[in-house]
Parts: C-alpha cells; sequence; structure tokens
C-alpha cells in the first residue's frame, strides 16, 4: 500500500509492521469484520421475524398451525446448533437447485440421485459455473444468513411466544370487553406490551449470536476466524512477502477484543432500550425505577 513497502526485504521494525498489516491478505482480514457485523444486520430481524412467525403459529387457535409452531420451536432447539448448521447449508443448496432443475430443465431423464450424488443439470447449478467468484462468496454468505435465521428465528420463537403469555390476563380481558376481536387483541394489546416480557430473553439470544458467527468458518465462508487462522500461522513465501513465526495467538487475541468489545456495545445498548421499555411498566424492571424515583 505504501511506496516504502516495495522491497520487503529491506523493511524493519514499525515500517515492517506497517506495510505487513496492510497487504493484501491482510485487507481480506478486515472485509471479513465486515462480512461478521453484515451478518449480524440481516440475520438479527431476520431471525426476528422468523420467531415471531413461529410464536404466533405456536399460540394459534387453529390446530394444524399451532403444531407446525410448536414442532419447529421444539425440534431446532432439541437438536445441536452444529447439526443444524452443516445441514441446512447443504439441504436449503439441494432444494434450490431441485426447483430450478424443475424449471430449467424439464426434459431431463436421468434420475437426480445417483447414488451418494445429487445431479441436476448445468443450468440449474447454483451459482452456474460460469460466474465470477464473488457471485459464489455471495450465494455462500446468503446460505449461511438463512441457515442462521432459521435456527435461530427457533429460539426467538420461544422467547416471543413466553411474553406473549406473559401479558396479563385482565389486561386482555378488558380488551374483549371493549368489543376488540381476537386479531385486534393480538395487534393492539398483546404485541405492544410483550416486547417487555421478551427484551432479557432477546438479549441472551443476541449474545450468543454474536458468539455464533464463527461458525461462519465451518460454512466455508472466509470469515475472520479463517483469516486469523491463515495469517497467524507460519507461511512461505509463497502465501506472502513477509514471512513470520506462529503468531495465531495475537490474532485470536485481536479477535477476543474484537467480541467484547462488540457484546460490550451491546450491553450497554441493550441495558438502556430495557430501562426505557420498563418505564413505567408493571414489572420488576419497572417497580425498581419506580422506586429510585421516590
Amino acid at each position: 500500500m505504501f511506496n516504502y513497502c516495495s522491497d520487503p526485504a529491506s523493511l524493519e521494525g514499525l515500517t515492517w509492521l506497517s506495510c505487513y498489516l496492510t497487504t493484501g491478505k491482510h485487507m481480506s482480514i478486515y472485509w471479513a469484520v465486515g462480512t461478521v457485523l453484515l451478518l449480524l444486520a440481516i440475520t438479527a430481524p431476520a431471525a426476528l421475524a422468523f420467531g415471531f412467525g413461529g410464536a404466533t403459529a405456536a399460540r394459534s387457535p387453529i390446530a394444524p398451525l399451532r403444531w407446525i409452531g410448536k414442532a419447529y420451536i421444539a425440534i431446532v432447539r432439541g437438536i445441536p446448533d452444529i447439526a443444524f448448521f452443516l445441514f441446512f447449508v447443504i439441504a436449503l443448496d439441494q432444494v434450490f437447485e431441485y426447483l430450478r432443475h424443475q424449471i430449467k430443465c424439464p426434459d431431463w431423464d436421468a434420475p437426480i440421485r445417483q447414488g451418494n450424488d445429487f445431479v441436476v443439470c448445468a443450468a440449474a447449478k447454483l451459482p452456474l459455473g460460469t460466474a465470477d467468484q464473488w457471485v459464489h462468496e455471495v450465494y455462500g454468505f446468503l446460505l449461511a444468513v438463512l441457515t442462521f435465521a432459521i435456527v435461530f428465528g427457533a429460539f426467538a420463537a420461544n422467547v416471543l411466544f413466553g411474553a406473549m403469555q406473559a401479558v396479563p390476563r385482565a389486561q386482555i380481558e378488558t380488551a374483549e370487553a371493549y368489543g376488540m376481536n381476537r386479531r385486534q387483541t393480538f395487534w393492539r394489546v398483546i404485541v405492544p406490551q410483550m416486547w417487555v416480557f421478551a427484551l432479557p430473553g432477546l438479549s441472551n439470544l443476541w449474545m450468543v449470536l454474536i458468539k455464533a458467527t464463527p461458525l461462519l468458518f465451518l460454512l466455508g465462508v472466509e470469515d475472520i476466524v479463517y483469516w486469523a487462522r491463515e495469517l497467524g500461522g507460519a507461511k512461505t513465501p509463497q502465501f506472502t512477502d513477509y514471512p513470520h513465526g506462529d503468531w495465531r495467538m495475537w490474532y485470536f487475541a485481536a479477535l477476543l477484543v474484537f467480541y467484547l468489545g462488540l457484546t460490550k456495545l451491546s450491553e450497554t445498548i441493550l441495558s438502556r432500550t430495557m430501562s426505557r421499555l420498563t418505564r413505567g411498566q408493571a414489572t420488576a424492571g419497572g417497580e425498581a425505577q419506580r422506586k429510585a424515583a421516590l
């Protein structure tokens, strides 16, 4: 990046370090930080949407819908996360390719399942074999986001279901006494008030989601854990012009600082949000605020 970096062999000290930290390989780990933050920014609302849908279905008066909602919560919560992460990426990829195969290649007469292989026509491949590398990376990232959203959506559904049940029954009965139907009571009474009960659980879920982002490495996305391992290891000149010893401890220490900083920032924001939501509410947090004001 700098003009004086043209001859790495002549550098030493801080000059060597400044050139080392600005190589193209290091730019990849800086981009990977953005990848993690983007994953969190997309996955959190997506998981909340899955969770809200699952919780709403679980308390539905329609039995089949209620069974689906409760089964979604129970199945995902009862299976180790890593199994679901590895399963969904493969399963979703094959589902998408199968649907494209039915549309793109209706005349295909060979079986799609050939032993342990899943074979579709070239036009149905996702991404296409001729696609640029960035298309493959974006597709893999989107599959990872969808997988995270489905898995963490089940946990969010369990939290939101409990929060909906925690809304005082007297308020629901009052709404019914005023002539509100079931749908009006849900959107005007239950949903606005459930958040104060749901936020502690959702806060914990957000922290777990932050800690789960290194699973991107297992899903084939080159995230900060991947680059920390690659850049921190003892490398040959073919990988970098700045060979060094095993520095993985320092790279992973930097990841520790990054995640601690992110969780601390999250705790501060969530604490202020909780204080705002509980103000004037008939909850333990609201009661504590009332007593403190006396």
